[in-house]
């Protein structure tokens, strides 16, 4: 599986953006994938997951209501919808996906956001 992340930018504090993450190469029907982001300095974290299988979706505490997790199934689409967005959002924010026995093994390129103040 290939994993493509888009959508990162340059936001005011308040305001939203949408990652989006393709996959593409093989079925992810028993995947979950998900989003983590690494900020300046400091170690890589997560923030979000979904099973495709039946869309359960997990979100780190601090992000919750502000942040969503979603899938296209038509398009193997996974997307993060950013609300309300706080200087310390910024980050390069990577898509991952694992398979239902393996930890995060997947990676694709990290997109990056800056939100500024």
């Amino acid at each position: 599986v290939q994993l493509q992340a888009s959508g990162g930018g340059l936001v005011q504090a308040g305001g939203s953006l949408r990652l989006s993450c393709a996959a593409s190469g093989r079925t992810i029907s028993g995947y979950t994938m998900g989003w983590f982001r690494q900020a300046p300095g400091k170690e890589r974290e997560f923030v979000a997951s979904i099973r495709w299988s039946d869309g359960r979706t997990n979100v780190k505490d601090s992000v919750k209501g502000r942040f969503t997790i979603s899938r296209d199934n038509a398009k193997n689409t996974v997307y993060l919808q950013m609300n309300s967005l706080k200087p310390e959002d910024t980050a390069v924010y990577y898509c991952a996906a694992h398979g239902k026995y393996t930890d995060w093994d997947l990676w694709g390129q990290g997109t990056l956001v800056t939100v500024s103040s």
